[in-house]
């Protein structure tokens, strides 16, 4: 079995990557088999504490872990997904809401991959890795928008290359509670897993640096609609940056931003969003372009998708000064 490090796995130790990627083995287990040179990043033997670098390649030997084919042969799911360019070495989709990128160990059926698995049978049938074929970076399960789907180890490392030099461009659009005092700036802090609720993150001394660009699109009497054009791809990190800024997003309840703040609001404003962004049914963060070099030809190529009907509606409210 081959995995190939993506940018957000980075400067993981590999027993904890393992020991989460191969959920149904034990981390000494882990720990064992790479003790035993049964696992190695780009053909050399390294030891439990390796931390990992976006673009590494894990070898490991199956016989070693005693995987049985069906064990390892995830669950197609027929789930209607949106294709926005397709070649023969990837393919860029709309990720849709409310779906996590790949299998964990509380859900491997109705996942991204699951969804891949039924759409792309055929061109991810001899991609290496086969707990996330064709994920290279990943949206959050109610983050929509553009990803990239390498289908090949070629294609994988190159983009991954690209993410982990940074070259990657990206766009998001955020909608979120609060007039924005400032056009545009630049927000720079590091961010690091919350000890009290580790589904979350948080500013802090330490942690990994985390940059964000943003410019505002429109605020209206309530709400502002933001433009992030993320430099590094933190996990959560443009939610934080809302959140931490005094704007959440709109249905983040993670980061302050739940529709129960539509309490603060009159009858009149309520009466007009709630239907809204309950057809959304989740945050409103949307990526909504991306930029990168083929991973064959070197050509800079662009793709872009929308948002929801719901989203836009809100996005022309917001433009329209109605909240």
């Amino acid at each position: 079995m081959k995995i190939t490090i993506s940018s957000s796995d980075e400067l993981t130790r590999i027993d904890n990557f393992l020991s989460k990627r191969l959920n149904e083995f034990s981390r000494s287990k882990i720990q064992k088999l790479i003790k035993e040179s049964s696992i190695t990043v780009n053909d050399r033997i390294v030891n439990k504490n390796f931390k990992l670098s976006s673009g590494d390649i894990i070898q490991i030997d199956d016989n070693s872990l005693y995987l049985k084919k069906e064990n390892k042969k995830l669950k197609e799911w027929d789930f209607p997904l949106e294709v926005i360019f397709k070649d023969k070495d990837f393919a860029i989709i709309n990720k849709p809401l409310g779906i996590i990128s790949h299998p964990s160990s509380t859900n491997n059926t109705k996942t991204l991959v699951n969804i891949l698995l039924k759409k792309f049978k055929k061109e991810l049938a001899s991609h290496p890795d086969p707990i996330r074929p064709g994920i290279v970076h990943r949206l959050d399960r109610d983050t929509t928008g553009v990803m990239i789907i390498p289908f090949n180890e070629y294609s994988h490392w190159k983009i991954a290359d690209q993410f982990k030099n940074r070259t990657i461009q990206k766009k998001y659009i955020a909608l979120t509670w609060g007039e924005w005092n400032v056009d545009k700036g630049i927000i720079e802090n590091k961010l690091l897993r919350n000890k009290k609720n580790p589904l979350k993150f948080q500013s802090s001394k330490e942690g990994r640096l985390a940059t964000s660009k943003f410019k505002l699109i429109s605020k209206g009497k309530y709400f502002s609609s933001i433009n992030f054009f993320p430099k590094t791809g933190r996990t959560h990190q443009i939610r934080v940056h809302c959140s931490e800024n005094g704007f959440p997003i709109v249905g983040d309840e993670l980061y302050g931003g739940g529709l129960n703040k539509l309490n603060e609001y009159s009858s009149e404003v309520r009466k007009k969003l709630i239907p809204l962004f309950t057809e959304h049914g989740g945050h409103f963060l949307h990526a909504a372009e991306i930029s990168f070099l083929h991973p064959v030809s070197n050509e800079r190529i662009v793709f872009k998708s929308k948002p929801s009907k719901s989203f836009q509606s809100v996005l022309k409210l917001i433009k329209d000064d109605e909240i």
